[in-house]
């Protein structure tokens, strides 16, 4: 399927909905709990969502009109959600990133970008020269991984629950090293 902003948008408009709906009214464990070393929890996940609308999307997609290849992007912190999050509620941080993703919305409206917009090209510090269209695409993709990571850390809190069904249960795989 080719990129639109249009049907991209309808995935991006419906993120929030679809978290707060897995996430609100849950006991903690469904929300803080991991699915192995080295993974984020749905806690996390929130959270660094919220990190990327502040600093990744539609900062990048404005240092692509404005500079184009000649400034790379920040490096974006995968990170920095553990500090920025602490001490704050599930609910108050789907309230946050509910806000921040009407806010990055209204921006990628008002940008009234075109198809030689969305050819225009950027520069990302690791993987070289990429098209707005591509920054732009991945924004989706990486929102329906990251309900995917959801999914999969509250489903392995039952992986020792579901005996033998755990072989019919891909989402009960161990997660990869660059998971």
């Amino acid at each position: 399927m080719e990129y639109q902003i249009e049907q991209a948008s309808e995935i991006l408009r419906n993120t929030p909905h679809v978290l707060r709906a897995m996430l609100t009214d849950v006991c903690g464990p469904w929300v803080t709990n991991d699915y192995g070393a080295d993974t984020f929890s749905p806690f996390d996940v929130v959270g660094h969502l919220i990190h990327g609308e502040e600093t990744d999307w539609i900062p990048r997609a404005l240092m692509i009109l404005e500079h184009g290849e000649s400034r790379a992007f920040e490096p974006f912190d995968r990170y920095a959600m553990y500090s920025r999050s602490k001490g704050k509620t599930i609910r108050e941080l789907l309230d946050e990133f509910e806000r921040q993703r009407c806010t990055s919305l209204e921006a990628l409206c008002r940008m009234n970008l075109t198809g030689a917009h969305l050819d225009r090209r950027g520069k990302h510090s690791a993987l070289g020269s990429v098209t707005m269209r591509e920054l732009l695409a991945t924004w989706v993709v990486h929102d329906l991984n990251h309900i995917a990571q959801i999914c999969k850390a509250m489903a392995f809190q039952y992986r020792d629950q579901v005996g033998p069904w755990r072989a019919y249960l891909s989402i009960l795989k161990p997660p990869s090293p660059a998971q």
